[in-house]
């Protein structure tokens, strides 16, 4: 075959396996012709040369990522646009090949979620720096989906209003103790100790985390009511009303969910109640190749079939279920417009292959959630002579929509 032979095959070849998006793909010398498309074929992926083509081939996913991130490949169009309808089409694909199974498999494994396996995962995400964290999170650093109460809630105001919105699903009441499982730096923590009148006790593995979420409790005279424990979710003890966990369940993993259930009882038992927050999937599938290398190690994002294997061993009862991904997609919305207007600043801690990584990570995940590849679930759930449960959700929305009335949401105090 000739070299544009050989191009074009490999080219048709990728094509199939993403299941024939709209757009173009094109080797770099024939980058000039990317606008002469016509029709739906708008948008372009320019590659550097054959070579790269033939790694796109072998292990899509992994070989587009690394790709995109050191600069061999050129997306031309609105990457979140592009991201969207690549993963339209691809639900329509067959199987991915045998290169790239195995090479999830062997991601799976090196990333397990052990003790240590944990530790190093968290490490390599959160412990990054933390002035990279301020550039485009909110002021509480909150870095999970928030909750928009209107469409136009700033994302400052949706974060208090899904702090609020978890704390009524477990109808914290002033004197309870709460244990929470993976607290970020500190925010629900503080938030639930603060407004709620509970005492809390947070674990995190992320030493840059803790260390920030306890300084913060010092400034704010929360020392005494909120206790931040740099250690594993498998070490929580103490006899606490309530349980929960916001963003930290897909850090867990498929093989580890019978002892994360284990800690529950062994904590809340049979008559307390909890909460999990965290991304999953309408059907089990394996998290995103490239993700699991690159950004988040030993991440899962699980269906509800797999998460209810949690519950079920200690006869808990789900009382409540509730699916939040297009407010994820509003979150993301406004940390990727944030993080690019602060490009410059990321390139001087970190370099250009790290910005471009992020911005594929924060674009793809705004792509899933808007397309559907990924939710956003909470479930509340109860032991079995828990008595603390309610009668309607009325309690959910009934102080939600005053505030909105009195408008005293906007102007909530960090």
């Amino acid at each position: 075959m000739s070299f544009s032979s050989t191009e074009q095959w490999l080219t048709r070849k990728i094509l199939g396996m993403a299941g024939n998006p709209p757009f173009q793909l094109i080797v770099g010398q024939a980058a000039g012709k990317a606008g002469a498309n016509d029709g739906l074929r708008r948008t372009a992926i320019v590659v550097s040369d054959r070579r790269m083509l033939a790694e796109l081939a072998l292990d899509p996913e992994i070989a587009f990522g690394d790709g995109y991130s050191d600069g061999r490949i050129e997306v031309r169009g609105d990457l979140v646009v592009f991201l969207e309808q690549l993963m339209q089409a691809m639900q329509g694909a067959g199987r991915t090949g045998w290169y790239a199974r195995l090479r999830s498999w062997w991601l799976d494994r090196v990333n397990d979620n052990t003790t240590r396996g944990s530790r190093q995962n968290i490490h390599r995400h959160y412990d990054l720096n933390v002035d990279f964290y301020k550039l485009w999170l909110d002021e509480r650093m909150v870095y999970t989906c928030a909750y928009f109460p209107t469409i136009s809630a700033t994302l400052e105001d949706a974060q208090v209003a899904k702090m609020d919105h978890v704390c009524r699903k477990v109808q914290l009441q002033p004197g309870e103790k709460v244990v929470e499982a993976g607290c970020g730096w500190g925010a629900l923590a503080l938030h639930m100790a603060k407004h709620y009148g509970v005492t809390v006790r947070a674990f995190n593995i992320s030493h840059e985390q803790i260390a920030y979420a306890r300084e913060r409790a010092r400034r704010e005279g929360l020392g005494d009511r909120v206790e931040f424990i740099e250690d594993d979710y498998r070490n929580i003890s103490g006899r606490p009303d309530v349980f929960v966990s916001v963003g930290m369940l897909e850090h867990v993993g498929l093989r580890h969910y019978e002892e994360f259930g284990r800690v529950i009882h062994r904590t809340v038992g049979d008559w307390g109640r909890g909460l999990l927050h965290f991304i999953g999937r309408n059907y089990p599938h394996p998290f995103s190749p490239w993700m699991r290398k690159r950004i988040f190690p030993g991440a899962y994002a699980p269906a509800l079939s797999e998460v209810a294997t949690i519950f079920e061993p200690w006869n808990y009862s789900v009382l409540d279920v509730e699916n939040l991904r297009m407010h994820y997609a509003k979150t993301l919305e406004h940390w990727l417009a944030r993080f690019e207007s602060s490009v410059d600043r990321v390139t001087q801690m970190f370099g250009p292959e790290f910005v471009r990584a992020w911005r594929l990570y924060l674009a793809g995940s705004l792509a899933s959630f808007r397309s559907g590849g990924l939710q956003l679930f909470q479930i509340a759930f109860a032991g079995a002579n828990c008595r603390q449960m309610p009668w309607t959700r009325a309690h959910l929305y009934e102080d939600l929509q005053l505030a909105l009335k009195e408008e005293k949401w906007m102007h909530a105090t960090p």
